[in-house]
């Protein structure tokens, strides 16, 4: 039974479908700050149909555009996900639908890190 076109889909399903290895994945998560998967207990990397989109147009922007790592983030810089999204051979995923989906969860995960580092203070202050 095959997955339907919106579920998640785990680090070896995505690198399979974008054409590069795990490792690839991992790396680019770590130079692209707008590349953010969905980690489960474990740190178990899911990707949605939208981050797939994304790293499709960077392994485009990169492998057969030959554009650099700087390149690609500068393009992000100055256009946002549209300047990474648009150009020959993109996806049919357009940047609103990803910056839609990706921007919210990016607040999300900020605001979660903001109130895991207030529960950690006060952890610290009661055992003072």
């Amino acid at each position: 039974m095959s997955k339907g076109p919106k579920a998640f889909q785990s680090i070896s399903e995505a690198a399979a479908e974008i054409g590069v290895a795990q490792h690839v994945l991992r790396f680019w998560e770590s130079r692209f700050d707008f590349v953010e998967p969905v980690k489960r207990a474990g740190g178990r990397r899911f990707y949605r149909p939208t981050d797939v989109a994304v790293l499709t147009a960077i392994r485009r922007r990169l492998h057969d555009e030959g554009l650099t790592l700087k390149g690609v983030q500068r393009l992000y810089d100055e256009g946002g996900l549209d300047a990474v999204l648009v150009g020959p051979g993109a996806s049919g995923a357009t940047a609103g639908t990803v910056e839609r989906e990706v921007v919210p969860n990016r607040a999300l995960k900020r605001a979660l890190d903001q109130v895991e580092y207030a529960r950690a203070r006060l952890l610290a202050a009661l055992a003072s």
